[in-house]
């Protein structure tokens, strides 16, 4: 005879796939709200009350999924610029490995300019609500710096990938050829175009491609 004492009924399963399901529904709606708030209202004069009450979770919720305001905005950023639900390295993304993929330098060019017309369309509110609210927050100035060196390094990759192809202009540096597309490739050039003057996503990326290849390339 024993002391164990054994379960009246089945165990009870864990639903781990049903949880993560959740969590990632949650987060979802997280990052949605913050995004129409940071937009329409500002970074700012939005507040984590504010996001709680429009992704109706509590606030405890969005500090335990995603954190503060200024991991909020960051985790803004890096999913429009993946496009995905979750931040994406940039060596593992679709275009950074067509690019990599294709020998000639317009074809790079091409299909860099297609990317970014793409991802502005996620990230231009995004970006811009950034770059306003680091003129005076702090937390977001760090970010819009750091955002901007990378940028600027990845545009340097690029431009030494380009200048393997022996496509490139020979009186261009590498630095100017990455300065040329990074400033091209920017939020800010997308909503002149885009938003103020009224280009359609496949023009925009129409004049990018065919800007680059007539400014950077040695067409002789």
């Amino acid at each position: 005879m024993t002391d164990e004492v054994k379960p009246s009924g089945p165990k009870r399963s864990y639903h781990a796939p049903r949880r993560m399901a959740r969590a990632a529904a949650t987060r979802r709606a997280v990052l949605l709200a913050s995004r129409e708030l940071f937009v329409s209202n500002g970074y700012v004069a939005t507040t984590i009350a504010d996001i709680a009450e429009r992704a109706q979770v509590s606030p405890d919720t969005i500090y335990a999924t995603v954190g503060r305001k200024p991991a909020l905005l960051r985790e803004l950023v890096e999913v429009a610029i993946s496009g995905t639900d979750q931040p994406v390295p940039a060596q593992q993304r679709d275009y950074v490995q067509r690019i990599g993929a294709a020998d000639r330098a317009i074809d790079k060019l091409a299909i860099y300019a297609q990317a970014i017309a793409a991802i502005q369309q996620r990230m231009a509110p995004v970006f811009l609500a950034l770059r306003d609210a680091a003129g005076t927050d702090t937390d977001c100035a760090h970010l819009w710096s750091e955002i901007g060196r990378r940028r600027a390094a990845n545009m340097r990759l690029l431009a030494a990938e380009l200048r393997a192809t022996g496509d490139l202009r020979n009186d261009l540096s590498d630095g100017q050829v990455a300065d040329i597309i990074w400033s091209m490739n920017g939020s800010e050039y997308w909503d002149l175009l885009v938003r103020e003057r009224g280009w359609t996503p496949d023009q925009f990326a129409h004049w990018l491609a065919d800007a680059w290849i007539r400014i950077l390339l040695d067409r002789n």
